[in-house]
């Protein structure tokens, strides 16, 4: 029989159903109201991550018989999800006004691709898994392809849903083969047949291989990251922002739950592609970017290079280096949240500060907001005492326990070169001369809260102690260390 309880899916309820609500209203929304779409959205996402809170529990529980699992860990990504989605709406407000993007399909669409990661976090099942992915990148390959005006988005949005279909395609084989050598699509019952020995092993190995290029692909590691700096810079600046933060927490869950859980009697074989994922997307996503004068085709290289550092924690196949990795990804995501913020907070209506010049003379045009710029720069490229740099060093240090020190040596050589480019932004706005004068205007709320995510990313690193914390406690109450 079907077991149902639907206090372990309250999140993904509240955010459906706002979802529905929105959709309705905004059709009797003028353009002049279109604020009441916004702070609807904001509500849901407020509810939702109250939700994950008051539901979460000491003991894993399941539902649906066994499809979704309400763990620590799940709750706990899922509130971090809502917060970061929140702060993706509130700095995309000014810049979304100013392009025709402040509308009810915008915030729809965001909140139907919150629903995808917080599937993808609590899957159970691999049927779950799938869905939640699938979910959220049909939203994103919509949001891309919004800005109907820009023949570059829409050649962006081609290439994401070409690629994306291909990796989905390879994900859902590679599924369906480790299914018919194990009986079963429930993770934990896979789980058990793997850890007694059973299953077909050759179809368990090419089930892999297809299964962690399907991954790879959705992290944007190399050689699968071809999709990356075309959608980074292709999409409007705000659908960017939400493609490079939220989703890299989701996707956490989801190598967590198919790789760590599922496959992780497997990890000797998985172990091997993943050093190969890892050294190259350090290696080239950090050269690459050296040649980038888009700060937006930059970042894009760095994310490809910080999946690589996150693949370092999953390849140690152990607590240390799943917690590690966890903490990784909260670093990364705060840090890109201030990083895409400040492009956003510098673009205008009719300008786009997309090129590394537009950051020229910052400190003259606005001390503070430099400053805050090179707290991002500094935390991406793992300089301290911000939070990326304890983020590195725990990927590097959990590598280096499962004895791969020669790893850890070219993850340090790695983020040697990628300061290089990191601190060339910094250069650009305290050593040159400014080449726009224009005022920097924002609203009131989004200068405080981009201020609280900079200086967020100096206490954390200061401070890192209380996250790193919650990361190893949201794994260990969910069973998996």
């Amino acid at each position: 029989m079907l077991t149902v309880n639907f206090s372990s899916v309250l999140p993904e309820i509240v955010v459906l159903c706002g979802a529905c609500v929105i959709l309705i209203a905004d059709l009797f929304l003028s353009e002049a109201r279109r604020h009441v779409s916004f702070w609807l959205t904001q509500i849901v996402l407020a509810a939702a991550a109250w939700g994950a809170l008051a539901t979460m529990q000491v003991l894993p529980a399941t539902a649906f018989s066994g499809m979704v699992v309400d763990d620590m860990l799940a709750d706990t990504l899922k509130f971090m999800t809502c917060v970061s989605v929140s702060l993706v709406l509130f700095y995309s407000r000014g810049y979304c006004a100013a392009r025709g993007l402040f509308r009810g399909e915008t915030f729809v669409l965001t909140l139907f691709a919150l629903l995808g990661m917080m599937v993808m976090i609590a899957a159970g099942s691999f049927v779950t898994l799938y869905l939640g992915l699938e979910l959220l990148a049909l939203s994103l390959y919509a949001m891309v392809a919004m800005y109907r005006t820009s023949n570059v988005a829409s050649e962006a949005a081609m290439k994401y849903f070409v690629l994306g279909a291909l990796a989905s395609g390879m994900l859902l084989y590679g599924m369906s083969m480790i299914y018919g050598a194990t009986g079963s699509l429930d993770i934990a019952v896979v789980a058990k047949v793997l850890a007694a020995g059973q299953g077909n092993k050759t179809i368990l190995l090419f089930g892999l291989v297809f299964v962690v290029s399907g991954v790879a692909f959705k992290l944007g590691a190399v050689p699968y990251h071809m999709w990356v700096p075309d959608v980074y810079d292709g999409a409007p600046t705000a659908v960017t922002l939400l493609i490079g933060t939220a989703p890299k927490l989701a996707a956490y869950a989801f190598m967590l739950r198919l790789l760590g859980v599922a496959l992780g009697s497997l990890w000797f074989d998985w172990q091997g592609m993943l050093i190969v994922l890892a050294v190259l997307s350090m290696v080239l996503g950090n050269v690459v970017a050296i040649a980038q004068t888009s700060i937006k085709r930059m970042l894009a290289y760095s994310s490809i290079a910080n999946m690589g550092f996150l693949l370092m924690g999953f390849l140690a196949a152990n607590p240390n280096g799943y917690s590690a990795a966890m903490f990784y990804a909260i670093a990364y995501v705060l840090t890109s949240l201030a990083s895409f913020g400040m492009v956003m907070l510098l673009s205008r209506e009719g300008f786009e500060a997309d090129q590394l010049e537009d950051f020229k003379g910052l400190n003259q045009r606005s001390p503070w907001w430099a400053f805050m710029m090179l707290l991002t720069m500094f935390s991406l490229a793992g300089i301290p005492p911000t939070v990326g740099f304890y983020a590195k060093f725990t990927v590097i240090q959990a590598a280096v326990d499962a004895g791969f020190v020669w790893l850890a040596v070219v993850a340090v050589m790695a983020s040697l070169v990628g300061a290089f480019y990191y601190l060339r932004v910094v250069k650009l706005m305290y050593f040159d001369d400014a080449t726009d004068t224009a005022p920097i205007a924002a609203r009131a709320d989004n200068r405080a809260l981009l201020s609280a995510n900079g200086l967020a990313l100096l206490l954390f690193g200061m401070l890192p102690q209380p996250l790193l914390g919650v990361c190893v406690v949201a794994l260990a109450h969910s069973g998996l260390l």
